[in-house]
């Protein structure tokens, strides 16, 4: 069975539609949920499916420490899904091509450094864009700029604030972000 690892900041609807996935489709298993926030939502996910968790700081993440839990699992895939924080080099350095993120807007337009979430959701809606939607893509040193893996669109023409927005791309999130992880772990490794 593969094994994926997970990074979440905030309540981890993308990583619960992941452990869904996981556990009907049996293409892979999430071996670990880590995080920087021990207040995360995520944390509460992962606890009702005895899934491991991690939390760690700042300095934990940039020291090794973590690059040192990750090996210790040995993960096919570490998935970044609604984690904040800019990835460290030395994880990434060690799992080339196997680091993946999903971002809420259809890059290269709204990404970069501050751009997550609402952020992208409102200068998506200030920009009188007709359509939104989700990349995947791989990890590398530069915010949003790994090579690409998936783009999906939805119309956002009806939406009237970002929360509209928001909602549209979500749900993309979780139709597409599973079914691209099983897709890599089975034809990767």
């Amino acid at each position: 069975m593969k094994k994926i690892i997970l990074f979440a900041s905030g309540s981890g609807s993308n990583a619960e539609k992941i452990m869904q996935y996981a556990d009907q489709e049996n293409s892979y298993i999430v071996t670990a949920v880590v995080t920087n926030n021990p207040n995360a939502g995520v944390l509460q996910k992962a606890k009702n499916r005895n899934i491991p968790t991690i939390i760690f700081t700042r300095e934990e993440l940039n020291n090794g420490s973590i690059l040192q839990k990750i090996d210790k699992i040995s993960p096919d895939l570490i998935v970044l899904a609604g984690f904040l924080w800019k990835f460290p080099s030395d994880i990434i350095a060690s799992y080339p091509q196997k680091v993946i993120n999903i971002h809420p807007a259809l890059l290269p337009n709204y990404g970069g450094k501050g751009m997550y979430g609402i952020h992208v959701h409102r200068a998506v809606l200030e920009n009188k864009e007709t359509i939104s939607g989700i990349t995947i893509h791989y990890v590398n040193d530069n915010y949003d700029e790994g090579n690409i893996i998936l783009q999906k669109t939805v119309n956002v023409q009806d939406c009237t604030t970002p929360e509209d927005v928001a909602s549209k791309v979500l749900s993309l999130e979780h139709e597409y972000l599973p079914k691209v992880i099983a897709r890599l772990v089975n034809e990767t490794i």
